[in-house]
């Protein structure tokens, strides 16, 4: 009230003195200088009351339902809130939160997650989230990292191995991503993995290039269902195209080649995604994160008290076994983790789990369950 007050009184008085100013002066060009002055001066105090509204209304970041404070800070996330990193950062925080604390409302009370929060010298950090030797998870991890630097060799040949056009020299980089593994005691509770991140890369000539990752699958045949309708309506929101698209890229990108089978039974993925917008990217992608706890909450609490016996359990171990073959031969998170400088080797191989097995030369029965899911693996099928 007191700036809108001192404004009235600035034009009043810019308007008494232009009066006074015009009475004794008869030349138009002294005249025209003279509203300039009066034009400037006006501006000069609606300069400073727009930069006093816009720190008026700084955004005010809420870190209270974090696993852990960010690991940006959060001064420098309030001032720069419209800036793509930080919106990427508050989401995969969000993210990681929301679904720990799903997970830990379905276990027993006494078994909760543990935090450790990290931070990496060449730039950057990140979040490690893991509970295991539970009752209803065996190990369950949800990881968040945001890391800057500059792209080491290994990474750069890399990304243009796979298609990206990148300048030589140094390359800043930015990247931030929430990652997770869950792998239950019960082998009725499927296996899931999600993964979603941002990239950004500074150019020598000012420019930037950014692009969206991720997804999300299942490693079990049942209930796959109710899991790609899931998927299927989040990415509908956004363009009818994408749900197919993005299914038959997770089929054809988590495949054991020397195997020749999936590792599960599918989900989405995708990589390097830059259009439509980054804003419309972002949201599509906030979409997808937002669907993990409703495409895989249900299925916990409907098969965590399911009987099962030896036999479910080593096949459980073998699938286990196929998950960390592709995730340490081809996965192309792990091998960005391992190329980058500082790697944090814990937090890269937390999603491997506690328990997995080889068996030599196993097949299972003709016309059994586990055939069955053989058959899917080798040939994926339409869920919706």
């Amino acid at each position: 009230m007191v700036l809108i007050q001192n404004l009235h009184f600035l034009g009043r008085q810019a308007i008494n003195s232009l009066a006074v100013f015009q009475h004794f002066c008869k030349n138009k060009k002294t005249r025209l200088r003279y509203v300039g002055i009066m034009v400037l001066g006006s501006g000069m105090a609606v300069y400073s009351a727009t930069k006093h509204k816009a720190h008026m209304a700084k955004k005010v970041i809420d870190t209270s339902t974090f696993m852990a404070e960010p690991i940006s800070n959060v001064s420098k996330l309030s001032e720069n809130s419209n800036d793509m990193k930080t919106k990427m950062e508050l989401l995969i925080m969000r993210i990681q939160a929301e679904f720990c604390r799903a997970l830990e409302a379905e276990e027993d009370e006494e078994t909760k997650f543990i935090v450790d929060r990290w931070e990496r010298k060449e730039g950057g950090g990140g979040i490690t989230c893991v509970m295991q030797d539970g009752r209803i998870f065996e190990k369950a991890g949800v990881n968040v990292s945001v890391v800057e630097g500059h792209l080491p060799p290994g990474a750069v040949q890399q990304m243009r191995a796979r298609g990206k056009v990148l300048q030589e020299g140094p390359l800043p980089f930015f990247a931030a991503g929430v990652s997770s593994v869950i792998h239950p005691r019960n082998p009725m509770v499927p296996t899931i993995h999600f993964n979603y991140r941002y990239f950004e890369i500074q150019n020598a000539d000012g420019t930037k290039q950014w692009w969206f990752g991720g997804g999300t699958d299942l490693l079990n045949e049942e209930d796959s269902k109710h899991f790609h309708h899931t998927l299927k309506k989040a990415c509908d929101k956004h363009d009818k195209k994408y749900y197919q698209q993005f299914k038959t890229w997770c089929d054809d990108y988590f495949f054991i080649k020397h195997r020749g089978e999936r590792r599960g039974v599918g989900g989405i993925f995708f990589d390097d995604l830059d259009t439509p917008s980054q804003e419309k990217v972002f949201k599509f992608v906030t979409s997808c994160a937002d669907a993990v706890i409703p495409s895989y909450i249900p299925l916990v609490k409907k098969h965590k008290d399911d009987a099962y016996g030896y036999h479910e359990r080593q096949w459980q171990l073998l699938r286990r076994g196929r998950y960390v073959e592709f995730n340490l031969i081809y996965d192309r998170g792990t091998k960005f983790g391992l190329y980058t400088p500082g790697a944090r080797f814990e937090s890269i191989l937390m999603s491997l789990p506690l328990n997995a097995r080889w068996e030599y030369m196993h097949s299972p029965s003709p016309e059994s369950k586990e055939w069955k899911l053989l058959e899917v693996l080798k040939n994926p099928k339409d869920w919706v």
